[in-house]
């Protein structure tokens, strides 16, 4: 029989198993959930996803003979589950606030009866991944129930039934139930990624215009301490235009998983008025919860919205945050005593990060049907430091970089996202989409934003030295200009009714009220007009009266006219 041999932390040595990597075992008296990381000739060592305290050599190992995996089903959506999918609020009834070692919890409702009504019909031929029937999972998300196995349907039911129960039989005999199980760590498949053509619209100015993000696309958040990182993620989850929102605290401090945890059930869904929670499933693992569960929890957090892809739906992946993630990988990877990479972490750290966002993409579905997982990691560097490994490893993978600066958070400019050192690599595969769906001369526009806002990072550098009054005239308007898109564009209040949603025609709009602005004075300059009359006028700064204002149009109209009278030379 399998038995301890050695304890270190989270790591077990086992003598005596026979096992395959990734199998799940049970360790010990108390049943511990582990999984098989690495196999010697005469022993095996596995990480265990729960705390080992008081287990001693000699205890029985038990193994599964099953990989770590998933249940997949109707009922994942409202559920808040822990790193290996145990549902918090079961757990809590069971034992209180606290999980006790060795507890289990069916990840889906056996009990619940759903009403299926089936697509397919009796004598069809169907493939694997096929969308068979659909039921009502929520009052906003229709659940898809895909098939699991090939072949000519001998008998398919329509009514109530439990997760448990077959709704289909294939003429070889396969059943298909409600529910399946699918293993963690490994992907998905589709027929074909295609393209990233698409913009996960976000709702927030600087994001959509600046540095835009496509639907199955990546996007890494980094920023220290303070600087927002847990509100970006939260109002990306609220207002971007993702059917599905899966959400991994992964790491995070207890307080502010518990604040995601209050706010979120509270939260009202924007597009249907219906609670959030109706299309969110939230994965909570605390810095205080066993390190392996941490780093099992992003796996088991992308495998989820791979399923709800598969159904057809564009799903967006919040990994808050992956640096916590690298932090577990570097403990185990120590206790396992392997040669220790840059900072410590493991020499396979980037190779890690590189499968989990790869698995983002918008594809071709085996239904036929087109889905997206999008995923956005937030990093926390120590100090700010985007030079450490977990940054850097990052970068190298994802297209869209958001970084957060802890200088304009103190200067409480929110979102405190730099635009000098942020960027986008789907800039130019989405400028197309932009031309037809918003407005034709969209990245002249945005083009010229960044070109204000460059020169005026040149300025200030002068300023600072001889002071803004020696500047020539035609620069101090740049600065008044930028000063502009600062603040009444890239500002926004997160917490403001209509401010904290920006749809993409609002900052269009507001952004050509701008450089309307800019064209108008610079023309009033030539004419003689001088520079302190320009920054007098009044009318330029009613341009942030239209964050405010639903009806955006009439404000900005009503101050480009104001405008066009004010810098007129009298």
């Amino acid at each position: 029989m399998a038995e301890i041999y050695r304890i270190s932390g989270p790591v077990v040595t086992a003598e005596g198993l026979k096992a395959r990597m990734y199998d799940v075992v049970k360790v010990g008296e108390d049943k511990l959930i582990g999984e098989v990381i690495q196999i010697r000739p005469t022993r095996t060592v596995i990480q265990v996803y729960e705390d080992t305290s008081g287990i001693k050599p000699g205890e029985p190992v038990e193994n599964t003979g099953m990989p770590l995996t998933v249940e997949l089903g109707p009922g994942l959506l409202k559920s808040i589950y822990d790193g290996i999918q145990r549902p918090l609020p079961d757990l809590k009834t069971l034992m209180g606030d606290f999980i006790q070692r060795g507890a289990q919890s069916s990840a889906l409702d056996r009990k619940k009866k759903w009403s299926f009504k089936p697509s397919a019909k009796k004598g069809q031929d169907i493939e694997i991944g096929e969308i068979i029937g659909t039921v009502k999972e929520t009052d906003i998300i229709e659940h898809r129930v895909l098939a699991t196995a090939s072949g000519k349907i001998k008998d398919i039911k329509e009514g109530d039934f439990n997760i448990d129960d077959v709704v289909a039989i294939l003429d070889n005999g396969q059943q298909i139930k409600l529910s399946h199980k699918w293993p963690i760590r490994n992907a998905r498949p589709v027929k074909e990624k295609l393209i990233p053509e698409m913009p996960l619209v976000t709702g927030m100015r600087i994001l959509d215009s600046l540095f835009p993000m496509a639907k199955g696309g990546t996007a890494a958040v980094p920023g220290p301490f303070g600087a927002g990182k847990t509100v970006t993620q939260q109002s990306l989850a609220k207002w971007s235009d993702a059917d599905i929102i899966v959400y991994v605290g992964c790491g995070e401090r207890g307080n502010e998983m518990t604040e995601v945890l209050q706010e979120f059930p509270e939260l009202i869904d924007p597009k249907s008025g219906k609670p959030l929670m109706e299309r969110t499933i939230l994965i909570a693992n605390t810095s205080n919860m066993p390190v392996a569960a941490r780093e099992a929890s992003i796996y088991t957090g992308i495998t989820l919205a791979e399923y709800y892809r598969d159904q057809g739906y564009d799903v967006a992946l919040m990994a808050d945050s992956t640096s916590r993630w690298a932090e577990a990988m570097r403990e185990i990877s120590s206790r396992l005593e392997e040669m220790p990479g840059e900072e410590g972490y493991p020499a396979y750290l980037s190779s890690r990060l590189s499968e989990f966002y790869e698995r983002a993409g918008r594809a071709l579905l085996l239904s036929g049907k087109m889905g997206s997982v999008s995923i956005i990691g937030a990093v926390s560097p120590p100090g700010g430091d985007f030079s450490e490994p977990v940054t850097q490893s990052t970068l190298r993978v994802v297209k869209a970089f958001w970084a957060l600066d802890a200088k304009l958070a103190n200067r409480r400019h929110f979102p405190a996202i730099n635009w000098l050192t942020s960027y986008s690599q789907y800039e130019s595969l989405l400028n197309n989409w932009y031309v037809k769906n918003v407005a034709k001369d969209w990245p002249e526009v945005i083009g010229e934003i960044k070109k204000i806002l460059t020169e005026e990072e040149r300025l200030q550098e002068i300023v600072q030295l001889i002071g803004s009054d020696a500047l020539p005239e035609r620069e101090q308007l740049t600065l008044e200009v930028a000063r502009l898109v600062r603040e009444f564009f890239l500002q926004q209040n997160a917490y403001h009714d209509v401010d904290a949603y920006s749809d993409l025609n609002k900052s269009y709009r507001i952004l050509k009220t701008v450089l309307h602005f800019n064209d108008k004075s610079n023309a009033a300059l030539k004419s003689g007009m001088s520079v302190k009359e320009i920054l007098a006028t009044k009318a330029k700064n009613k341009i942030s009266d239209a964050k405010f204002d639903k009806d955006y149009n009439k404000v900005l109209e009503s101050v480009m006219k104001e405008m066009d009278s004010e810098l007129i030379k009298r």
